[in-house]
């Protein structure tokens, strides 16, 4: 396995997109890096409850069959995007990486949970910051989908 220090950098947008568009079966997640989330034996835990989850939650990087010819690189962006806010939600240190994994489940928030994880590039900001152009320049209103918008309220539903 490739070491965190050793993982290649992703310097654009559309270097990633290259990455997604050769397919593999690769996922995002949100953390301090490989070194801490497999040091603790790949799993994640519920916020909400802290029950442990059966593998690392992460994001489906695959483009979906029904976004046909559309480009990759809106895709990804629009991946990124949805989960950025996780950078201010969990504290310093917060980065995305890219991996490929077997998945084993679900979370609680119907996201891909994954063992055997193989890390394979870390994401730089500036990524970011042109994922939030990308979704920024789209004619639909759209945000991160950020529980913390909400004041940390529960629905009365």
């Amino acid at each position: 396995m490739t070491t965190p220090s050793e993982l290649p950098l992703l310097h654009s947008l559309d270097e990633l997109a290259r990455l997604v568009d050769r397919g593999g079966r690769l996922y995002v997640r949100w953390s301090r890096g490989p070194r801490a989330d497999l040091g603790r034996n790949a799993v994640s835990t519920d916020d909400l409850t802290g029950i442990p989850l059966p593998g690392l939650s992460v994001n489906a990087l695959d483009v979906e069959p029904w976004w046909g010819e559309r480009p990759v690189r809106l895709w990804v962006a629009r991946r990124l995007y949805d989960y950025c806010h996780l950078r201010r939600a969990k504290g310093p240190g917060i980065r995305p990486w890219v991996l490929c994994g077997r998945e084993v489940g679900r979370g609680p928030d119907n996201e891909p949970l994954v063992r055997e994880v193989e890390p394979v590039a870390w994401v730089a900001p500036g990524v970011i910051t042109e994922a939030e152009e990308e979704v920024n320049r789209q004619r639909g209103g759209w945000g991160p989908l950020d529980r913390g918008a909400l004041g940390g309220t529960r629905s009365p539903l």
